[in-house]
């Protein structure tokens, strides 16, 4: 069991996608904390896991209240007194075009998914940090990375946690902190309607959670976003093209249009290390380098 000792907190882990990475955490020998809106349904899960021989307990907490959150944290390092990985699941959708949206639905979107995994990763950060070893997976998704007709608030959230992961990785590496990001194709409540019958059979969660393993072992990368679905994975990269150097000119948009095919081919395009690569080949690429401060 590759997780033997570990501690891990699953995120709206009380159904779903969440059911099944507490349960798989659990057979790879982790502790598992099973967190849910209601303490009825984390129990139900913790009590499948202690039932198979592993140690589990369930906590009811939203995870955009904070003090929940830091109750929860604090449970967890009573009993087991350490954090290694936290799995950031919890998430609910309201799907409607844009036009028709209400901003009370977008900002309710967004604040259970991108406010919600801040929220717990600030509670276990500095127990991280300070243990020197730490694991966090974000829930992404391809309408986050490519978008998706109905789900602006969902893709904008979901794109936002790749944002937190790319900055929380670096910020974390040299505390022994890694963050990736899993981009999860499931049949669960929140695809029902969404997916075919025959698609939705081949979709089952159990076949995602596997994914989680590769990102909170001892030697997980970090800065992944890692996709997921019917026993299928892939990575998905931020890239960026070599570009074209155009400079300062009267007729700069009008160059650059002339040039866009050029500005936009993908041969040799790099995955940036950080996000200040940017600006140092721009930098470069008008005779300057860009100041070592401002690459920390």
């Amino acid at each position: 069991m590759m997780l033997d000792g570990r501690v891990a907190i699953v995120t709206g882990a009380g159904g779903g996608l969440g059911r099944a990475h507490a349960l798989y955490l659990a057979r790879q020998g982790a502790k598992v904390a099973v967190n849910d809106l209601t303490q009825e349904a984390a129990d139900r899960v913790a009590a499948e896991i202690t039932a198979a021989g592993g140690q589990a307990f369930g906590v009811a907490a939203s995870v955009t209240d904070e003090a929940a959150v830091a109750a929860m944290v604090a449970k967890v390092i009573e009993r087991w007194d350490r954090i290694d990985i936290l799995i950031s699941n919890a998430g609910i959708l309201r799907d409607k075009s844009f036009a028709k949206m209400s901003l009370d639905d977008f900002r309710l979107v967004v604040d259970v998914h991108l406010m919600g995994a801040a929220v717990c990763a600030k509670a276990v950060w500095e127990i991280m940090r300070t243990q020197g070893y730490g694991r966090i997976v974000m829930t992404t998704s391809s309408s986050g990375l490519y978008g998706n007709f109905g789900q602006a608030n969902y893709g904008a959230a979901k794109m936002a946690l790749v944002g937190l992961m790319q900055t929380l990785a670096i910020e974390g590496e040299k505390y022994g902190v890694r963050v990736n990001c899993l981009a999860p194709t499931a049949a669960t409540g929140m695809t029902e309607g969404v997916l075919s019958p025959e698609s939705l059979e081949r979709l089952k969660p159990e076949l995602v959670s596997p994914g989680l393993l590769a990102l909170v072992v001892e030697d997980a990368p970090t800065r992944t976003v890692l996709c997921a679905g019917a026993g299928h994975f892939a990575v998905a990269n931020i890239t960026l093209t070599d570009g074209r150097y155009i400079g300062e000119r009267l007729d700069a948009g009008q160059a650059l249009i002339a040039q866009w095919d050029g500005v936009a081919d993908r041969a040799g395009e790099i995955v940036p290390a950080y996000g200040f690569t940017q600006a140092e080949r721009e930098l470069a690429s008008a005779g300057l380098s860009a100041p070592v401060s401002a690459r920390s």
